[in-house]
């Protein structure tokens, strides 16, 4: 019986207290409130990164265009010619599927095409996330001609 007597000490004593409780719970919001708005933007940032990678495939895909072809697309034509040769305007001599299928953009938009371009021989873009022309920070335009 005497051993049992300290055991039971032992046991009462291994718990948490209120305040202690109290203070993690305040220290987790702390780094909830200072992780949460960085980790936020990351979804914005990676579609960013995929409009990026699809712009740079579809120039690459246009310029094979152009060297079997001698020309860019119109614009009418698109970059639908890309996927079905193109029956109006200058037809393309040795056209070619040279994508599979359009990819949309992020936001599920299709992607524009210039010819002539506004920064290029011809541009691709992605509005964004906003679905405009213009804009600033995630609501800016991605274009072939940025880096």
């Amino acid at each position: 019986m005497i051993h049992l007597l300290p055991l039971r000490r032992a046991a009462r004593q291994r718990g948490f207290t209120l305040i202690e409780v109290m203070i993690v719970i305040v220290i987790l919001g702390v780094l909830a409130a200072l992780v949460v708005p960085r980790v936020m933007s990351r979804p914005d940032e990676a579609r960013v990164v995929a409009a990026r990678q699809d712009i740079a495939s579809l120039m690459q895909a246009l310029k094979l265009y152009k060297l079997d072809n001698r020309r860019y697309p119109t614009t009418e034509q698109g970059l639908d010619a890309l996927v079905r040769k193109p029956a109006g305007g200058p037809v393309p001599d040795n056209w070619k599927p040279y994508v599979e299928r359009l990819p949309t953009d992020p936001w599920d938009q299709p992607y524009q095409y210039l010819n002539p371009g506004i920064n290029g021989e011809v541009d691709v873009m992605s509005f964004d996330a906003d679905g405009r022309s213009g804009g600033e920070d995630f609501d800016a335009d991605i274009g072939s001609w940025q880096p």
